[in-house]
């Protein structure tokens, strides 16, 4: 059944109104009809709805809530040195369908690319849309919050507002008393907030490494092998969900 993200607010009696492209989607790609049923995804809860009038707009009246059991049990945000081309895209996508919370890009001494002004603007609403597009395929509860690129030095004054920072960093794969991500992974039970930090092509310099562990953030290595700037994320988020689902 297809599901929908639904920012209305519900009426004391249930109603509530699609717009925009959702609308067009029920009523002219689905070709769905008054009566029909739809999922609704309300301020991250999960109802069953029922379509009760089709026009530019499309309205509902939730039935019940659904059991939902979708969503990580970890807030996983995965911070991403911008990398080139649409990797970013590729990351936004596969990481929602795994579960990730929210994505965070950043500058890196070694990203290629820059977005500034309104090529930064336009880029973050095209991952939203693909982050939301996403979540529907995927039955997610909550849309992932696609932040605004943030300096190398923002991101490193945020760490301290995660229960946990785990930089992916290429170095500690060449240390024999480097520590495994597994290890890490085991110690986080009684952790909440997860920052997952990545590189651009090129890694992490060594510079940004002792910043971000001066900011208190944990180093590992993702395994022996050198992964994709695209790879690794998507791997850390599969290993979590390994972990604590």
């Amino acid at each position: 059944m297809q599901r929908y993200f639904i920012e209305d607010k519900k009426s004391a009696d249930g109603y509530l109104t699609i717009t925009g492209d959702d609308a067009k989607h029920i009523a002219k790609v689905m070709r769905q009809s008054v009566g029909e049923e739809l999922i609704a995804v309300v301020a991250g809860k999960v109802y069953l709805a029922k379509i009760t009038d089709i026009d530019l707009d499309v309205q509902v009246k939730l039935i019940r809530e659904l059991e939902d059991r979708s969503e990580l049990p970890k807030k996983v945000t995965i911070a991403c040195g911008l990398p080139k081309g649409d990797k970013l895209e590729l990351i936004t996508q596969k990481a929602t369908e795994l579960g990730m919370n929210a994505l965070l890009p950043y500058s890196a001494e070694r990203s290629i690319v820059k977005w500034d002004g309104a090529k930064s603007i336009k880029k973050i609403e095209r991952l939203k849309k693909i982050a939301k597009e996403a979540a529907e395929q995927s039955h997610r509860s909550h849309i992932p919050d696609i932040q605004a690129v943030h300096s190398f030095k923002e991101l490193a004054n945020v760490v301290k507002n995660y229960d946990v920072a785990i930089v992916a960093y290429e170095e500690e794969a060449k240390k024999s008393g480097g520590r495994r991500f597994a290890e890490i992974l085991e110690s986080l039970y009684d952790k909440d907030s997860i920052l997952l930090v990545f590189g651009p092509e090129g890694g992490i310099s060594e510079t940004e490494a002792a910043a971000l562990k001066e900011a208190g953030a944990l180093f590992t290595a993702l395994g022996p092998r050198i992964l994709r700037t695209e790879t690794a994320p998507l791997y850390a988020l599969s290993a979590i969900s390994y972990e604590f689902e």
